[in-house]
């Protein structure tokens, strides 16, 4: 770990620092709200170990204790999960040598540990970005969630505190950067729509799969160009490179 630390540029540390001390705060609220919502304990810390999809286990978590059932909590948590299929191919270079080191990599997968990994270009640098994130964010989460956990059993009330609001703003955090073309945005609005429609009417749990009737609009092509589309067109690039976009600390994986 100490031969990784030393390949990435000071800057880099930093920004992996940021976004480790941003999601602590989310596995603290989402332990808390577990636990104070009547589920044992070592339900979120299992989750966070075995699972370790802080937008997925919020949404099964959500899901049981608004009276949902199992099976729909874990399809909608492999339905946000799915994002991570096309993650994996884009670093396969980093996650080589023995079956059991690729297993861990997989584990590490994160929306995170893929976004400082594509901000470099060397290969050294790449798989040394993708291990210490990963890792490190591993370590600091399952942390922040036996925490938050221990702190939900002491509080009771986590509305009271607004941790509440802790679910709905992680979902919001992954859907954000991704409307920002019409396709998107109408299958994201259609969607929304059908869930709300629904909810008085279906069992919990239930208007979240609904809401996947929004995917009809992402598969038609866009008729006006949007920001964002380039219509095909590579977006010109200035004489240092393309800027390289820093990482956003509400991305949780």
């Amino acid at each position: 770990m100490r031969s990784l630390l030393r390949t990435l540029e000071r800057a880099t540390l930093r920004d992996i620092a940021l976004v480790c001390l941003a999601d602590a705060l989310v596995g603290i609220s989402f332990g808390a709200i577990s636990v104070s919502g009547g589920l044992p304990l070592w339900v979120p810390v299992a989750m966070s170990v075995l699972v370790y999809a802080g937008g997925a286990q919020f949404a099964a978590v959500g899901i049981v204790l608004s009276g949902g059932g199992a099976l729909a909590a874990v399809v909608t948590g492999l339905v946000l999960n799915a994002r991570l299929l096309p993650f994996g191919f884009t670093v396969t270079d980093v996650l080589d040598g023995p079956r059991w080191r690729r297993l861990l990599g997989a584990q590490l997968l994160t929306d995170e540990s893929v976004a400082f990994t594509l901000l470099e270009s060397d290969p050294r640098r790449r798989r040394a970005a993708y291990w210490v994130c990963g890792f490190v964010l591993f370590v600091v989460w399952n942390i922040s969630v036996v925490v938050g956990a221990a702190a939900g059993g002491l509080i009771g009330d986590t509305d009271a505190l607004g941790l509440d609001a802790a679910f709905p703003a992680v979902l919001l955090a992954l859907v954000l950067p991704s409307l920002t073309d019409r396709r998107t945005r109408a299958a994201a609005l259609t969607g929304a729509a059908v869930a709300v429609a629904a909810t008085p009417f279906v069992p919990a749990g239930l208007p979240v799969l609904l809401a996947l009737t929004g995917l009809v609009f992402a598969g038609r092509q866009a008729d006006t160009g949007e920001p964002g589309d380039t219509g095909g067109q590579a977006e010109p690039v200035g004489a240092d490179g393309p800027e390289r976009p820093a990482p956003l600390a509400e991305e949780v994986h």
